[in-house]
């Protein structure tokens, strides 16, 4: 079974947020082992350099298997591009994903380095509590894809 893992910097503090991710790991669990795991935000770091670099490396603790990260900059996908990516994963053997999310200040350097694809959702820019939803939604999407029920449209 696939084992997905998100590390998230900060904690969601809204409860439908909470429903949400909570509605979209249970979707999951039909075909992969999902794990969240959230990284103190270092709200008492001045300086967003250091800031993204004390984050940077909570995150590469907690990071295992192929690492994708969500960025902006990154290479904008398609949920087709998702599915793609869950199915050559399994095939390759990589049954172990981390996707990252970075605090409001991005990632340090060391997790961009780390990170064996970048990914974007598109140029818009979303609070990271929803964004934590939307990649689940397309992970679970991307799920449905490759066992060609009818969710994705």
């Amino acid at each position: 079974m696939l084992k997905l893992r998100i590390v998230a910097v900060g904690d969601i503090k809204e409860r439908f947020y909470r429903e949400a991710v909570a509605e979209y790991v249970k979707r999951l669990g039909r075909w992969a082992k999902t794990e969240i795991i959230e990284v103190s935000e270092a709200s008492h770091v001045a300086d967003d350099n250091k800031k993204r670099a004390a984050e940077g490396e909570e995150i590469l603790k907690k990071v295992k298997g192929k690492c994708i990260l969500a960025d902006v900059k990154g290479e904008k996908v398609k949920s087709e591009d998702i599915a793609a990516l869950l199915r050559d994963s399994a095939l390759t053997g990589d049954s172990e994903l981390t996707f990252i999310i970075g605090g409001s200040n991005g990632v340090s350097p060391a997790v961009k380095e780390r990170a064996d694809r970048t990914i974007s959702f598109g140029d818009i820019t979303l609070p990271h509590q929803l964004f934590r939803v939307v990649l689940l939604e397309q992970l679970y999407r991307a799920e449905t894809i490759l066992s060609g029920t009818p969710y994705h449209k």
